[in-house]
């Protein structure tokens, strides 16, 4: 059975990597996401699973420390907050390309630069943009809870494993900060070396056992051979649209306005839909799971039942209303509405940005 507790978002996605049966966690403190690390090394999960858990001398370290673990089939996690995550970008690239599995987590702070450690979700672009150098993505989960927070580490490793490439689990300081009940999952064990040898034929165990060298890099001097497994990453990254698009529907099935938003501002985006049918206007949200894959589709399939207009509602100058615009092609009216450097919007500006911009506009 499963435990019931009281926690911070950054405690749940912590515990949530001890029970997903972590082999490491990799990381260096920075607000708002240090309770991670902290709460990693107060728990002492090697005496609970034998998990490794270290705190390196930057985030430049920990990355390639996560890459190393993942290159020997190990199941690594790491997280940070925005200027770290953006000194990891050259690890990520490298992980990348040498298909790895991994999971890490950006608790998002507010810039550019040191910025501010309030909440922000402008990291948007540098996340499903491919933040580092090259064509490469990254599947990106977007908790709008605690309870997802712990969720999501799960289904990361889940997928980090089925398709070997990194996941982004893309929070901010309004979830990792946040108190609430979370229904933890049951452990999942760790797997042994010899586990790992027989399940995953690319891992570098160092185990021969009759098998073939084992060499993982994301080095190639050969062009074409680059182009060749260039085409194979893109094959994969269009299976992965085509499978693992996430996304929730909340009053949509009579909206003729909907609210775009994920993370902290769908839960904000959420009462302001309420303010709305309270005042007789047809309002529902579509919440983005996954940011990559982004789901265009679904979002063309809604403008098609007669909405009229879609306000893209985000911490940050205007990011994912690119990629709202993008999808619904011209179908319907599309606005943005954010605050940032730090401000969380509330419902009550969500709601008028929507009168004026979209309904009045």
């Amino acid at each position: 059975m499963g435990e019931l507790k009281l926690m911070k978002g950054n405690e749940a996605l912590a515990e949530a990597a001890i029970r997903a049966g972590a082999d490491a966690y990799f990381g260096y403190p920075i607000t708002p996401q240090s309770e991670v690390i902290e709460y990693l090394m107060a728990e002492k999960p090697h005496e609970r699973t034998g998990m490794v858990v270290l705190q390196a001398e930057s985030e430049v370290a920990a990355i390639n420390m996560v890459y190393g673990a993942a290159g020997a089939g190990k199941k690594v996690i790491t997280s940070s907050s925005s200027p770290g995550i953006s000194l990891k970008q050259e690890g990520i690239s490298y992980i990348a390309g040498a298909e790895l599995p991994c999971v890490y987590a950006n608790v998002v702070r507010g810039g550019p630069g040191l910025g501010t450690i309030q909440p922000s979700q402008a990291d948007y672009f540098q996340s499903t943009k491919g933040g580092g150098h090259g064509d490469y993505k990254q599947i990106v989960l977007a908790p709008a809870s605690v309870q997802e927070m712990a969720d999501f580490v799960k289904d990361g490793f889940e997928l980090a494993f089925k398709y070997r490439m990194p996941v982004l689990i893309l929070s901010d300081g309004v979830i990792g900060q946040m108190m609430e009940k979370v229904d933890l999952f049951d452990p999942i064990p760790r797997l042994t070396d010899e586990e790992i040898v027989a399940k995953y034929p690319w891992a570098t165990t160092g185990k021969k056992n009759g098998t073939e060298r084992r060499i993982i890099t994301s080095l190639d001097l050969d062009s074409l051979k680059m182009e060749e497994h260039n085409k194979h990453l893109q094959a994969k990254y269009r299976e992965v649209e085509a499978n693992e698009v996430r996304y929730e529907l909340i009053n949509c099935e009579d909206a003729e306005y909907v609210f775009v938003a994920y993370g902290s501002s769908a839960r904000i985006a959420q009462k302001a839909t309420e303010l709305a049918r309270k005042k007789g206007i047809k309002a529902g949200i579509f919440r983005l799971i996954t940011l990559f894959p982004f789901p265009t589709k679904q979002m063309q399939d809604l403008c098609k039942k007669g909405v009229k207009g879609f306000l893209a509602v985000e911490m940050s100058a205007g990011q994912m209303v690119e990629d709202v615009r993008l999808s619904v092609s011209g179908c319907a009216k599309v606005e943005h509405f954010g605050r940032f450097g730090g401000i969380v919007h509330t419902p009550e500006e969500v709601l008028r940005a929507m009168e004026q911009k979209i309904i009045g506009g």
